[in-house]
């Protein structure tokens, strides 16, 4: 219940000022709300959030090619809290490399549980020794935790209903793909 003393919180851009920006690397295969809620978290704290599909040859294939992940999280995103505040592109070999090719001030990652810090941490360890870049850690809200690109993928493929993980756009695209 407000108290009366809530106060907007508004990001601070003094004039000379440069923009603060974030990478949020992954493969996005397809993205779904914990992905979102992690980019409308990133676009509150920085300035710009630069979406960075990855293509990790280690994965083969994937559902979606990398141009229609690409349209599809600019669709999911479309007019949302953070509109003009995100770029979405395609990029191949290490984050760190997208980092530098596009740079961001930090990498942003987001984390479901203890599992996802373990292997995060060791991989923020690895890009501040090779390149120089910090890692941030925000924790997905709880009632997205458990979802993932996975269990989406999963659950389309043998008919279910995906719609409480995925934006519409992305619910439409995996009907299609599987009718």
């Amino acid at each position: 219940m407000p108290t009366g003393h809530e106060r907007a919180v508004v990001p601070l851009q003094m004039e000379g000022t440069r923009i603060m920006k974030a990478l949020y690397p992954g493969s996005f295969d397809p993205i779904h709300l914990g992905h979102i809620d992690v980019i409308e978290q990133a676009s509150r704290l920085f300035g710009h959030v630069v979406v960075a599909v990855l293509h990790n040859p280690e994965k083969q294939g994937g559902l979606f090619g990398i141009d229609q992940r690409i349209h599809l999280i600019n669709g999911a995103l479309g007019d949302g809290p953070c509109a003009g505040k995100y770029s979405v592109g395609a990029f191949s070999g290490l984050a760190v490399d997208a980092a530098k090719a596009t740079g961001v001030d930090f990498i942003v990652k987001g984390l479901r549980n203890a599992g996802d810090f373990e292997m995060e941490q060791q991989m923020a360890h690895t890009n501040f020794a090779i390149a120089g870049i910090r890692t941030i850690y925000l924790p997905c809200s709880p009632e997205r935790s458990w979802v993932s690109s996975r269990f989406v993928r999963e659950i389309a493929r043998y008919g279910g209903d995906p719609s409480s993980m995925v934006p519409a756009n992305v619910t439409a695209a995996l009907k299609e793909m599987f009718s």
